[in-house]
């Protein structure tokens, strides 16, 4: 059976929260976090789920999760992956409304609690905690329009070049150039947002073309060149 990964200090997540949060003081960070929110979630568990009541946000310590929405079908549709030193759930904690988005985990991850309390106080008593928020929710805006944008103008062979190369920017690529995150096909077709079959077939198509290499969940991705060309 798996162990679990330690619980870090609660100086160790401070100190990662502040990679993020430089301008922030050091008095005002710690205000933001106890030794009981900071918790260990096991690979598939759902940190919360599209509809509920959240009373806070989340900051992802370690590990990756997936961000998805799910569609009148059923058929998820992933918004984005959260990746290290991440924050999610904030928009719905601060709007308070119901969550807007589901969050599963897709490794074991180490997340941070910020209550909804400690996050609007933070705000309204820290302009550069403010202002770092709002770069954080501007960047999120820019993501998702482009991702509008990509569907009503892209075709989905083009969509998924650009999420291959998406993908090894935000997370990387071992030396001879696999992604470091291994997706299965179905979670990788509900980013690009195309049926599996449909992506299986343009994994091929990229594969003869000489742009990929993929085996089981490891896709390689051979010619960056030819493929930002293809995403463009």
């Amino acid at each position: 059976m798996k162990e679990e990964a330690p619980i870090p200090k609660l100086s160790e997540c401070i100190s990662k929260f502040k990679l993020t949060f430089k301008g922030v003081p050091d008095e005002y960070l710690e205000t933001l976090f106890t030794d009981d929110t900071v918790k260990f979630y096991k690979k598939g568990e759902y940190i919360y789920k599209e509809g509920s009541r959240i009373k806070g946000c989340y900051f992802l310590f370690s590990g990756v999760v997936k961000i998805f929405q799910t569609g009148i079908t059923g058929k998820e549709q992933i918004i984005r992956f959260g990746k290290e030193s991440e924050m999610f759930g904030f928009r719905s904690v601060i709007r308070n409304e119901l969550a807007c988005t589901s969050v599963e985990t897709l490794s074991d991850c180490i997340l941070c609690y910020i209550s909804y309390t400690s996050l609007t106080h933070m705000i309204k008593h820290s302009s550069d905690f403010a202002y770092e928020m709002m770069q954080i929710a501007c960047k999120e805006l820019e993501e998702a329009n482009r991702h509008i944008r990509d569907i009503a103008q892209k075709s989905v062979k083009a969509r998924l070049a650009e999420i291959l190369l998406l993908i090894a920017s935000d997370f990387g690529v071992e030396e001879d150039g696999t992604l470091r995150l291994n997706i299965t096909r179905e979670d990788l077709s509900n980013f690009v947002g195309t049926a599996t079959e449909t992506l299986i077939r343009l994994l091929s198509d990229l594969k003869n073309e000489g742009l990929v290499e993929a085996k089981g969940r490891k896709i390689k991705l051979l010619d960056h060149d030819k493929l930002k060309k293809l995403a463009d």
